[in-house]
């Protein structure tokens, strides 16, 4: 990390951190402080156009698929995501490649220095939270690198998240989980409202939910109410995750060629989801979302001397989690039996993480993240697990955790899945890395 990067991230240490707080103890929400600093900075969202995107999963894929197709048509575009797995940088790309450090620097240190203005008139923006400063840095960002097109992730919910300060021409709703239960609503029609409310007056949302379902029928009232179009794309009934990651992109890429939008190419035509070819698709993958690693090497206490399939990836709803079992269980290249490294943060449904889990894998390694929210210890979720009559077996450091999976997956010649949180991804994927032969960030 560049040190002009880790001076400015240091003075962020102060500010609150939603990310990093007890989400289960609530969260008060408020646009007042992110609007005041965009008024500040002269409305740098007004420089590009934006495709905003909420959801319970999927958001990160199918915001880079589209970044992607954006991409190989020729347009400038930018896209801020959250959380990052290894390195803070992950949060803002162009064309799919990170931020340089040094530039995501100068964006921060020119938002605190508009905090700070604002703090010094009384104005609301002197109440910025980290999440907000973040925000602002990569709308600022995106404006100095002149894209054309920024791609924008919801932090949390959707109506009062920092980035619902952009004015989308369109939003995105992947689906609608429980989650955040506490903060959001305890119902698919209450976190739907929360979601769908990025949506504003004129423009188009498209959606994953089912019509019929009850978060569509929040959508198709919000929609109505706002003179907007729904249009809905819910998953076909063999689509895996993949599949429906990029039937959503596509489905939003079509919406913006029928809004005008064309590749910037000697022959200009109409974007669409023909722009999503497997090459846009490999360019599109993201640490932590269904990653895959290849150990080349036998494990030392190991039986069987053969490569190790280790998958990360930071599902942490039960909906999520059973999704991914889904979508590995069709892989014919895996062995049958998995081991899991699990690590949930306090405000996720350990019961139902474990109760999905139960019959799918052969064991639970428990471990838990050093840092981030508060989260369920390694001998919480080894007790749940227990319960369930889940094998398990309880790990607190998560780089022992990983290995000692190794060896077990090695020894019964099968393979390693670490979920549960992308905290406890973004710890053990530079062991992986290192394990596997690669450099780390």
């Amino acid at each position: 990390m560049p040190a002009e990067l880790h001076r400015v991230l240091s003075k962020m240490d102060s500010l609150v951190d939603w990310e990093a707080a007890d989400r289960a103890a609530g969260i008060t929400a408020d646009l007042l402080p992110i609007r005041d600093l965009v008024e500040r900075a002269g409305h740098p969202q007004r420089a590009f156009r934006t495709v905003h995107i909420a959801g319970t999963k999927g958001k990160g894929s199918v915001g880079a698929l589209i970044e992607a197709g954006l991409a190989s048509a020729g347009l400038s575009c930018g896209r801020y995501s959250s959380p990052h797995v290894e390195t803070v940088t992950e949060r803002v790309t162009f064309g799919g490649q990170n931020i340089a450090g040094s530039a995501l620097a100068r964006a921060l240190e020119r938002a605190l220095l508009i905090r700070f203005e604002a703090a010094r008139a009384g104005t609301p923006g002197g109440n910025a939270t980290r999440f907000d400063i973040e925000t602002l840095a990569a709308i600022l960002a995106f404006q100095e690198a002149g894209v054309e097109w920024a791609i924008v992730e919801c932090g949390l919910g959707g109506r009062h998240d920092s980035t619902n300060v952009i004015d989308a021409e369109l939003a995105l709703l992947t689906n609608v989980g429980l989650e955040h239960t506490t903060v959001l609503g305890d119902t698919l029609a209450a976190i739907a409202y929360q979601k769908v409310g990025i949506l504003k007056p004129g423009a188009t949302m498209v959606t994953g939910v089912q019509p019929e379902g009850e978060a569509g029928s929040v959508v198709r009232s919000a929609a109505a109410a706002l003179g907007s179009q729904a249009i809905y794309c819910p998953p076909q009934a063999n689509d895996s995750l993949s599949d429906t990651n990029r039937r959503l992109a596509g489905a939003a890429l079509d919406e913006l060629g029928r809004l005008g939008v064309t590749t910037n190419t000697s022959m200009p035509s109409a974007v669409g989801a023909g722009l999503l070819d497997s090459q846009a698709v490999r360019s599109a993958r993201l640490p932590g979302r269904l990653e895959r690693f290849e150990l080349p090497f036998a494990i030392e206490q190991a039986a069987v001397p053969k490569p190790i399939q280790v998958i990360l990836d930071g599902a942490h709803v039960p909906f999520s989690v059973e999704a991914v079992l889904m979508e590995l269980a069709r892989d014919g290249d895996l062995p049958a039996l998995c081991v899991v490294v699990l690590g949930i943060a306090r405000d996720k449904s350990l019961a139902e993480i474990v109760q999905v889990l139960k019959g799918r894998v052969c064991k639970v390694i428990c471990t838990e993240a050093s840092s981030g929210p508060p989260r369920w210890s390694a001998g919480e979720i080894a007790g749940c697990a227990t319960g369930f009559g889940l094998p398990c077996e309880r790990v607190d450091k998560a780089a022992d955790a990983l290995l000692g999976a190794l060896a077990l997956a090695a020894s019964v010649d099968g393979w390693v899945l670490v979920t549960g949180s992308l905290r406890l991804v973004g710890e053990v994927r530079p062991v992986v890395r290192r394990l596997a032969g690669q450099s780390t960030v």
